[in-house]
């Protein structure tokens, strides 16, 4: 059950585009369990500046005065959730506010974790108990070694201590499931991804070969590189919604495939790759390569065996009128205990089953034709044997771990399968 919530309202604030500095858009205002937003006066005369407001996502929350109504099935704006923490992000914010062992992460209401979670979030927003007055939530740029001995508390269930945790909460507004943190390395900003105890095989570096793989195939992919800290791997993902200005970081906007979708965590099975596809179509820019982007991104997701390619882990920039696709992200391949399995997300219908012959059902959907569709996935194949020992060695792969990826999460005989 969720507990009474200690905040009725929260202000958002939104770095404009080339901006280091935030401005106030609106607030948040709690009625029971959903969340309402509204923009405020200052915001929307903005628009008369030299740098002037854009809505923070159309559809949406278009840009109105007023109050503004929820889409049918969702208790908060789609757009304002991806901003909030996901699963490790509560793990930690309500180890440091409980600071109990297993608590569910379901007592606290997501106006506190919005208020709670770390600043410096992907996308443009942060949240705050000020309309005038902005103070980030950050914390001193911590060691590898000493986020890694963070982490592990936290999946122990020991309470955090007040200083040197401190760093690993400035990450807790970063998505997904698994430890990961925040760091500043010059001019980049990192995601940091740790292993976990529950790991049954070397998943960071799994991700980070499938993550290199999926640039030696042509993929549009994130920045990666693998270090080695408290004799632990960890994989540093580089941040592509940061930029580093004489005056200070700017920030690029961005929604998830589940706000384009307009549906909330309850309801992403419904998610499909078919309607990703139709929303390029009518609303990104280059709609044509993006397109072909999103098919290539499908393909490779089948043949490395990432099956989680659930609708927070594809993602849009948007810049007030259109959107693109980011880079490719959180790549990673899945165990399975057969040859069969399936996706996050429908491809074909619905049908989500993880082959080639159901990527090329679903390609004229993309206005891709069979032919060039089979180009993609053949050259990716080809690619991915030829690199194959030199990505494993520059991952320093043991050969179990190979043995485990190839044939069975990379190039599963189930999975290229194209004719029966």
């Amino acid at each position: 059950m969720t507990s009474k919530n200690p905040h009725e309202e929260a202000y958002v604030w939104i770095w404009l585009s080339g901006e280091v500095k935030p401005v106030i858009a609106g607030k948040l205002t709690a009625d029971g369990t959903k969340l309402f937003f509204n923009y405020g006066k200052s915001y929307i005369e903005r628009m008369r500046d030299a740098s002037p407001a854009i809505p923070i996502y159309e559809p949406e929350l278009p840009l109105r005065t007023g109050v503004l109504p929820l889409l049918d099935g969702l208790n908060m704006p789609g757009c304002i959730r991806d901003g909030a923490p996901d699963a490790w992000g509560r793990r930690v914010i309500t180890n440091k506010k409980l600071g109990v062992k297993g608590a569910d992460t379901a007592v606290l209401d997501e106006l506190t974790y919005l208020l709670e979670s770390g600043s410096d979030r992907i996308g443009t927003l942060d949240f705050q108990l000020s309309a005038t007055s902005y103070e980030p939530r950050s914390a001193k740029n911590a060691s590898l070694e000493e986020l890694i001995g963070s982490a592990a508390r936290v999946e122990k269930g020991v309470p955090l201590t007040a200083e040197l945790d401190a760093a690993l909460y400035h990450g807790t507004a970063i998505g997904g499931a698994r430890p990961k943190a925040l760091i500043e390395d010059g001019d980049k900003k990192y995601i940091a991804k740790f292993s976990s105890s529950t790991d049954v095989y070397n998943v960071v570096k799994a991700e980070f070969v499938a993550m290199k793989m999926a640039e030696v195939v042509g993929l549009d992919a994130a920045a990666v590189q693998l270090k080695i800290a408290a004799g632990k791997d960890v994989l540093l993902i580089e941040r592509f919604d940061r930029t580093k200005t004489p005056h200070g970081w700017a920030r690029k906007s961005m929604v998830s495939a589940l706000t384009l979708f307009a549906l909330d965590d309850m309801m992403a099975r419904y998610a499909s790759y078919e309607d990703l596809a139709e929303i390029i179509r009518y609303r990104f820019s280059d709609p044509k390569n993006n397109l072909k982007e999103l098919f290539s991104r499908l393909t490779y997701n089948v043949l490395c065996g990432n099956t989680d390619d659930h609708a927070r882990n594809h993602s849009a920039f948007w810049d007030g009128e259109t959107l693109s696709l980011t880079p490719a992200y959180d790549i990673c391949p899945q165990g399975r205990s057969g040859n069969e399995a399936s996706h996050a997300m429908l491809i074909s219908g619905n049908n989500n089953l993880s082959q080639l012959k159901t990527c090329l059902a679903a390609a004229h959907s993309f206005l891709i034709s069979k032919q060039d569709a089979r180009a993609i996935f053949e050259h990716q194949i080809e690619l991915i044997e030829l690199h194959w020992d030199s990505v494993c060695d520059e991952a320093q792969l043991s050969e179990i771990d190979r043995k485990l990826l190839f044939r069975r999460q990379f190039l599963n005989p189930y999975s290229v399968l194209i004719n029966p």
